[in-house]
C-alpha cells in the first residue's frame, strides 16, 4: 500500500529528516471543501513547527472573512516568495483523522473522478467533524441500576409506564444505548427521569469490556445457497485463500440471497470483524435492519442521510475503533472508516441509486470494489438483474458468478402475461381484464400491487378548450398535478404553483387532468373496491421516519391493494402478494437513452418478483399497446439472462459501455450562448489530445435542455480503453478552471455517467 507520506508533498519532498522536522518545511497545503482543484497554502499557527505528522490532520484556517475547517494534504518546502501567506489558526487533530487505507482510497477517488480533493475528503466525515468537532471517544454508553437505589422511589413508579419498564429491563444487567434504541422506544426520557430520582446511572464502557455480539441460528440453506456461502467464506480473513475477490450472487427474485448474506455476516461477527451491507434506498433500511437484528443481534448499525448528527458521529467512531459490527447503509456508507472489515456486500447492485448525481459524481458500487481490493477482502454483489457492466466483468472472468436458480421455500416463479390494451376501454388507466383479476385476487384473500412509476395525481393539467398545458417556467416541462395538498409541482426542479381556477390563456373552465399518477390510482381504486384498504407508497406518502414500514404493516395480514412507484420494486418481502399489475410499460420502450432497455428490463423483473414469494402462486399483468414489441417478447421468452446477452452484443457492436468508457462534461447557464461558448473552448482545449484513442461528440443541448431556469448543454468523450480516457482527463480537466468562459457557467464532469441527461 502507498504510504500517506507519498501524497501531496511527501516527507522527502518537504526535506524532512528522520526525526520528522526540517526548517525547510514551512508551508501547509490545506484542502478545503470548495469546488476548486488545488489545496491552499498556509503558514502554521504561531509557534508551531511543521512535520510530516500534520498530513491527514484537520486545521482551522482563515478564508476571506470566514473561518473554514480543512485537512492538511501536504507540507511544502518551497518558500512563499513574494506572496504573503496567512497563518492557520489552530491544529485540531494531533493524529491523522482517517486511516491509511481510506486516505489513499479517497485520493484514488479524487484522481479517478477528477474531483476537488477537499470535497472528496469532506464526504468521508460527518458534518460535526467537518465543522471541527472532536471525534467521539471509543467505547459505548451503558445504563445500569444504582447500587444505592431508593426502593421507596421505585415503588412510586407507575406500573407499566416507560420508567417502570426501563427499570425492569435493567434488573441484574446493564444495557448499552444502541440496544435500548431497538428494544424500548422512547426510553431516553424515561432514563432521565430515573436518573433524576437517583435510580439509574449512565457509564462509559470500553468496547473491549462489552460481551461480543452473538448471532442466533439461521435457516437451513439449500445446496445453491450453501455453495455460495462456502465460496465467499474461503476468501474471508483467516481462511487459507483469504483475499480480494469479487463475487456476483446472481439469484432470481425470492431465491434467498439475504439468507446467504446473513450466514456470512454471522461468521464475520463471530470472528470479531466488521462488514458493510450497502442498500440502494433509505426506505429499505428499516426492513433490512429489523431482519438483520433478528438474526445478528444488536451489533447491526445504520447509516444514511436521514440520521441525526449525533447518531452519525457515534457510528463513525465505533467503526473507526474497529468494533465488530455490521453496518447497513446507503451509498455514503462506502466512505466510512473500516479498519476491521472482513466483507462488503452490495445488495441490488444494479440499482442506479449507487451513482451520485451531483457534487462528486462517484459510484458507490465501483468504490466498494476499490476499497475491498485495498483491504484484501471479498466483495459480494447481489442481484436478480445484474447490471450489464457487472455481467461483462463476469464473462471476462474477473468476477466469480454464484447462481441461485430456485425460489426459497419451494415458492414458484410468477406467471407473467402481456395484456394487450389496444381498442380496450380503460377505466382510470386499468383494462377490464386487469380489474377482474384484481377483484378475484382480493376475494381470494390475496394482495394486489398496482405499479405506476409516476407519482402525483396526473402528469399534466390541460385546458380542453384551447390546449393550454400548465408548464414549469423554469424547466419548460409540464407540471404534475397533486391533490394532497392541491398544487402543481415540477418533478424536475421542485417548483410549485397554485391550481388555477380558470385557464390562464383563454379563461375557460375546462381544465382537466391528463394521464394517471399514483394519487389518482389510489382514489379510483378506493372507489372501485371500497371494502378493501388501498395504500399508496411513493415519495410523497413516505416522507416520515419508517413510513414505508408503517404502511406495509397496515396491510401485512389482510387483502389489500398497494399502489406504488419503483420504491416497491426494491427488496420488499410481501408474503400475501399474489397479483402485480404494471401500468406505463410503454413509457420505457421509446427512450433515446441507450441504458433505457436495461433499466426497463430490471424494473419489470424486480416488480414481477414481488408476487408469489410465499406459498401463494403469483400472477403479473403487463398492460401495453405494443404486445409484439421485440423487447417484451424477448424478455418474456428468454428472461433477463437472454435479454442481457443480446443487449451486451448490441452494446459491443455500437461501441457503448461496458465496451467503451465515457466522460460527460455538462454546463449550464442563463443563456445557451454561454454554455456553448464554454463547451467549445473546452473542446478546443482537448483537441490537441484527441485522436484515435479518444473521441469527442458534437456540442449538443442536454436531453432536458432547460432545468431550474438554466439552459443546459453537454460534451461527451468516449474511449475504447479506460487508461486513454483517464490520461486525457488528467491533462484536460485542470485547464477548464481557467477557460475564459468559465465564470459564465456552472459545469461538472461525470466520469462513467449512468445518465446522459
Amino acid at each position: 500500500m502507498i504510504h500517506r507520506d507519498s501524497l501531496h508533498g511527501s516527507a522527502a519532498a518537504a526535506g524532512l529528516v528522520e526525526d520528522g522536522h526540517s526548517p525547510a518545511a514551512t508551508v501547509l497545503q490545506v484542502a478545503l471543501a470548495l469546488p476548486l482543484p488545488s489545496p491552499f497554502d498556509y503558514l502554521p499557527p504561531a509557534g508551531q513547527t511543521i512535520n510530516r505528522h500534520w498530513i491527514g490532520c484537520r486545521v482551522e484556517v482563515p478564508f476571506g472573512p470566514r473561518r473554514l475547517i480543512g485537512m492538511v494534504v501536504g507540507v511544502s518546502a518551497r518558500p512563499p516568495g513574494d506572496r504573503r501567506l496567512r497563518q492557520a489558526l489552530r491544529r485540531i487533530d494531533q493524529q491523522p483523522l482517517l486511516p491509511d487505507e481510506l486516505w489513499h482510497t479517497l485520493h484514488w477517488m479524487a484522481d479517478y473522478y477528477h474531483a476537488p480533493w477537499g470535497e472528496v475528503l469532506a464526504l468521508a466525515q460527518p458534518a460535526g467533524l467537518r465543522q471541527g468537532d472532536t471525534p467521539e471517544s471509543p467505547g459505548r454508553w451503558v445504563w445500569r441500576r444504582c447500587d444505592n437505589a431508593d426502593h421507596h422511589a421505585v415503588q412510586r413508579l407507575r406500573r407499566g409506564a416507560l420508567p417502570e419498564q426501563l427499570w425492569q429491563r435493567l434488573e441484574a444487567v446493564e444495557l448499552d444505548e444502541d440496544e435500548l434504541d431497538t428494544r424500548l422506544e422512547g426510553w431516553r426520557g424515561a432514563a432521565r427521569r430515573l436518573q433524576a430520582l437517583g435510580l439509574v446511572e449512565r457509564l462509559r464502557r470500553a468496547a473491549s469490556s462489552l460481551p461480543p455480539p452473538q448471532a442466533s441460528a439461521g435457516f437451513t440453506l439449500n445446496d445453491e445457497q450453501q455453495a455460495a456461502v462456502d465460496a465467499v467464506r474461503a476468501r474471508l480473513p483467516g481462511a487459507a485463500n483469504a483475499g480480494f475477490q469479487t463475487f456476483l450472487l446472481d439469484g432470481i427474485t425470492g431465491s434467498g440471497k439475504t439468507e446467504v448474506y446473513l450466514e456470512l455476516l454471522a461468521e464475520v461477527l463471530a470472528s470479531g470483524r466488521q462488514a458493510v451491507v450497502l442498500v440502494p434506498e433509505i426506505a429499505l433500511t428499516p426492513q433490512t435492519v429489523r431482519r438483520f437484528r433478528r438474526r445478528l443481534g444488536e451489533a447491526v448499525l445504520v447509516w444514511h442521510s436521514g440520521l441525526a448528527e449525533g447518531e452519525r458521529r457515534k457510528t463513525w467512531a465505533r467503526l473507526a475503533a474497529a468494533e465488530p459490527l455490521v453496518l447497513v447503509g446507503t451509498r455514503s456508507a462506502v466512505l466510512l472508516p473500516l479498519p476491521g472489515a472482513a466483507l462488503i456486500v452490495i445488495d441490488e447492485e444494479h440499482d442506479g441509486s449507487y451513482k451520485q448525481q451531483d457534487g462528486v459524481r462517484y459510484s458507490a458500487r465501483d468504490l466498494a470494489l476499490v476499497r475491498a481490493q485495498a483491504l484484501g477482502l471479498p466483495v459480494l454483489l447481489g442481484s436478480a438483474t445484474p447490471c450489464l457492466e457487472t455481467l461483462a466483468q463476469a464473462q471476462r472472468g474477473r468476477y466469480q458468478t454464484l447462481r441461485l436458480r430456485t425460489r426459497a421455500g419451494g415458492a414458484r416463479p410468477p406467471q407473467v402475461e402481456v395484456l394487450d390494451v389496444r381498442k380496450q376501454t380503460l377505466q382510470e388507466g386499468l383494462a377490464a381484464p386487469a380489474l377482474a383479476a384484481i377483484r378475484r385476487t382480493l376475494e381470494g384473500g390475496g394482495q394486489v400491487l398496482v405499479f405506476r412509476n409516476r407519482r402525483g395525481y396526473a402528469p399534466a393539467l390541460l385546458c380542453h378548450d384551447c390546449g393550454f398545458v400548465a408548464q414549469c417556467a423554469r424547466c419548460d416541462r409540464p407540471m404534475t398535478l397533486h391533490r394532497a395538498p392541491p398544487r402543481l409541482e415540477c418533478h424536475h426542479c421542485g417548483a410549485q404553483a397554485r391550481l388555477p381556477a380558470a385557464c390562464p390563456d383563454c379563461q375557460g373552465l375546462a381544465l382537466q387532468p391528463q394521464g394517471i399518477g399514483t394519487e389518482r390510482l389510489q382514489d379510483s381504486l378506493t372507489q372501485m373496491f371500497p371494502q378493501y384498504p388501498v395504500l399508496r407508497i411513493d415519495r410523497d406518502s413516505t416522507r416520515g421516519k419508517d413510513a414505508v414500514e408503517r404502511l406495509l404493516s397496515e396491510s401485512a395480514t389482510r387483502p389489500s391493494i398497494l399502489v406504488g412507484t419503483q420504491m416497491l420494486a426494491k427488496g420488499h418481502d410481501l408474503p400475501l402478494l399474489q397479483l402485480v399489475v404494471v401500468l406505463g410499460v410503454d413509457d420505457g420502450l421509446h427512450s433515446i437513452d441507450f441504458r433505457a432497455p436495461e433499466r426497463l428490463a430490471q424494473l419489470l423483473i424486480q416488480v414481477a418478483g414481488r408476487a408469489g414469494r410465499a406459498q401463494r402462486p403469483g400472477h403479473v399483468l403487463l398492460q401495453t399497446h405494443h404486445p409484439q414489441h421485440p423487447f417484451l417478447t424477448g424478455l418474456l421468452s428468454g428472461g433477463y439472462r437472454q435479454f442481457a446477452e443480446q443487449a451486451l452484443a448490441e452494446r459491443q457492436a455500437l461501441g457503448l459501455p461496458p465496451y467503451a468508457h465515457l466522460a460527460l462534461l455538462r454546463a449550464e447557464a442563463q443563456s445557451p450562448s454561454a454554455w456553448r461558448e464554454f463547451l467549445q473552448q473546452a473542446r478546443d482545449q482537448a483537441a490537441a489530445w484527441l485522436g484515435q484513442q479518444v473521441d469527442a461528440s458534437a456540442i449538443l443541448p442536454a436531453p432536458m435542455p432547460k432545468r431550474a431556469g438554466y439552459s443546459r448543454g453537454q460534451l461527451l468523450l468516449s474511449a475504447a480503453q479506460r487508461p486513454a480516457l483517464q490520461a486525457l482527463l488528467k491533462r484536460w480537466v485542470p485547464t477548464l478552471y481557467d477557460l475564459p468562459g468559465v465564470r459564465k457557467v456552472r459545469w461538472s464532469l461525470d466520469v462513467d455517467p449512468s445518465e446522459l441527461g
